[in-house]
């Protein structure tokens, strides 16, 4: 079978995602860590955006894609039930974080710090300030659906948890989000379990290089 592909940094939370969706599935894959507008991802996605696939004569771009393409072509434990229901809540909850949480805390308060684009390289306050009562909200929205399963989407580990964890884990790393997130304690113990599987662990992306 022609090896699969991974493209795009992997500090980006969308790679990290497809990247721990293989561990989790078990599935070898070659990463090509190029960044966005680079011309081996501009020939895969038509906007120049990580991360992308290529499998053979297959190519594909966006995360929730490819990670349903993993998930679907090879052998491993299911990151979407066939069970209607609970394909459903995966669903759900891969689309709120992919339309919703990532918006505010990924593209606005993250890269606020990790890409200010201010002169002096600081922090973009504006930015920052503008995302944290969303946040707020968003995390405490995050933290009772976590509650009674200790899964974001029903009773076991699906795509919809692969997806929120590096977005956790980031925001573990910096002040507001860390205290955010460290006051809901459901949501923390869920980060923290869930931090030690393998496939987590695998896949944890070294520090971004030098611009």
């Amino acid at each position: 079978m022609a090896n699969l592909k991974i493209i795009g940094v992997p500090q980006s939370n969308f790679v990290w995602v497809v990247r721990m969706a293989c561990a989790e599935k078990g599935v070898p894959y070659e990463l090509v860590p190029v960044r966005p507008h680079t011309p081996e991802i501009d020939a895969v996605h038509p906007l120049g955006r990580i991360p992308g696939m290529r499998h053979g004569d297959l190519a594909l771009f966006e995360s929730k894609a490819i990670a349903t393409y993993i998930d679907r072509a090879f052998p491993g434990p299911k990151l979407i039930p066939d069970d209607p229901a609970q394909a459903g809540l995966v669903e759900q909850w891969v689309s709120f974080i992919n339309t919703t949480l990532d918006p505010v805390m990924v593209r606005g308060y993250l890269l606020a710090y990790f890409f200010p684009g201010t002169p002096d390289g600081a922090p973009d306050r504006a930015r920052i300030d503008a995302a944290l009562p969303a946040m707020r909200q968003q995390i405490g929205i995050l933290d009772r659906a976590v509650t009674a399963t200790g899964f974001l989407a029903g009773p076991a580990f699906t795509l919809a948890d692969i997806d929120l964890l590096p977005i956790l884990y980031y925001l573990l790393r910096l002040p507001e989000g860390g205290e955010m997130v460290k006051e809901h304690r459901n949501l923390h113990t869920y980060y923290e379990r869930h931090a030690e599987r393998p496939s987590f662990k695998a896949t944890v992306p070294p520090p971004p290089p030098a611009r």
